[in-house]
């Protein structure tokens, strides 16, 4: 509950009590809010066991953490039924990544190379890097309205 309170804290909140309620009313003061953060617990527990009890015994393996997205989504991605771990496996990055980084400065890598001699007997590749055309001393460049 309170992982993120240092020393350094806990000492200014405990040096704070004592100023504000007095060491004599302390006590009872840490009494009646330990007595109420236990109230509250014992509340939700038992709202939590009247849930699952109207829910039925198919929802027996239900726990209220699911409903909050990202530990649903993360206990969906681990159950292995779909494939994803091979599916996730079969991906490299860094040849996808230098692939695509080669195309972009219009170089051509390794597999790509493989791949395109391959397609170049089929079809031909298409050449998708950007070339800037040469204009003549007193040509102007071309203008777009729609893009001003």
């Amino acid at each position: 509950m309170f992982n993120d309170i240092g020393p350094l804290e806990l000492v200014t909140i405990i040096v704070l009590a004592v100023l504000v309620f007095g060491p004599e009313k302390l006590p009872k003061m840490i009494q009646d809010v330990t007595r109420t953060i236990r109230k509250i617990r014992d509340f939700s527990e038992s709202a939590k066991a009247d849930i699952r009890e109207e829910l039925g015994p198919e929802f027996k393996d239900f726990e209220f953490e699911d409903l909050n997205p990202k530990t649903f989504i993360r206990k969906q991605l681990d159950n292995d039924e779909l494939g994803l771990k091979e599916i996730r496996n079969g991906f490299d990055l860094k040849k996808e990544m230098a692939e695509v980084t080669d195309a972009v400065h219009g170089r051509e890598s390794e597999s790509s190379s493989s791949s395109s001699s391959s397609a170049g007997s089929a079809g031909g590749t298409v050449d998708m890097t950007k070339k800037r055309e040469r204009l003549a001393p007193d040509e102007r460049p071309p203008f777009d309205a729609d893009a001003t």
